[in-house]
């Protein structure tokens, strides 16, 4: 005989004495659960199927080992913002046997341990102990709360990337892809002659790729239009 079971979101086609790997459920190694979402049973060509579950049938396995799989890795990057992302997660997992395949309402033959009442009661108790003990204890005297201190202003800017050249800057907007706003942010960064654009190496482009919400490519290909500019 089989039945289909459901656990943890998933389906699993199952029969007695089969070893099972599941998202994780309580149980100490040798304890009994219980499995009452049976979507379907049947033995050969006969299958009965639920609506959605199976009234009465029940399946129940002996808890072999408690383990994790294998991390998954989430990475994400976004271009040009400089942001990484990087999440590992690990699922929990109870490896299982399949005890029996019980229809029509029938008893399992071990009970499955109960142990979530008796958790709950030691929880309780030792929260009411717990209680009773901070009831008892004498409460300290109130002291004076301080004046809260004034925080200091952070007054220290950010220093630009590049040194800006002497003398009067040139229109970057002439340069085809440098718009206002593109204009605006290069001055800031020290950035304000064609002269400086043309002589900007590998490593100023990379430090200028980080730092500012412009692609490599579009610098170089900035590079290459601020040579023949500078030399007019």
């Amino acid at each position: 005989m089989f039945a289909v079971i459901k656990t943890g979101g998933k389906q699993y086609r199952v029969a007695a004495n089969d070893l099972l790997k599941i998202e994780k459920v309580e149980g100490q190694v040798g304890d009994i659960v219980e499995i009452g979402h049976v979507l379907a049973h049947g033995e050969g060509e006969n299958v009965t199927f639920g609506a959605p579950f199976v009234d009465g049938a029940l399946v129940t396995a002996e808890v072999v080992e408690q383990g994790k799989n294998r991390t998954v890795i989430a990475f994400k990057k976004r271009r040009r913002q400089n942001s990484r992302r990087k999440i590992g997660h690990r699922q929990l997992l109870t490896t299982v046997r399949i005890a029996e395949i019980l229809l029509g309402g029938a008893k399992p033959a071990k009970k499955a341990a109960a142990k979530a009442e008796a958790k709950s009661e030691a929880k309780a108790e030792v929260a009411a102990k717990a209680e009773a003990k901070a009831e008892a204890a004498p409460k300290p005297e109130a002291k004076p709360e301080a004046a809260p201190k004034k925080e200091a202003k952070a007054t220290e800017t950010a220093a630009p990337l590049f040194k800006a050249p002497k003398g009067e800057p040139d229109d970057l907007t002439v340069i085809k892809g440098i718009g206002p706003v593109a204009a605006g942010q290069l001055n800031e960064q020290g950035i304000t002659t064609f002269a400086q654009i043309a002589k900007l190496s590998d490593k100023d482009i990379a430090k200028i790729d980080e730092h500012m919400p412009f692609s490599a490519d579009q610098i170089m290909d900035w590079r290459e239009q601020a040579k023949d500019l500078a030399k007019k």
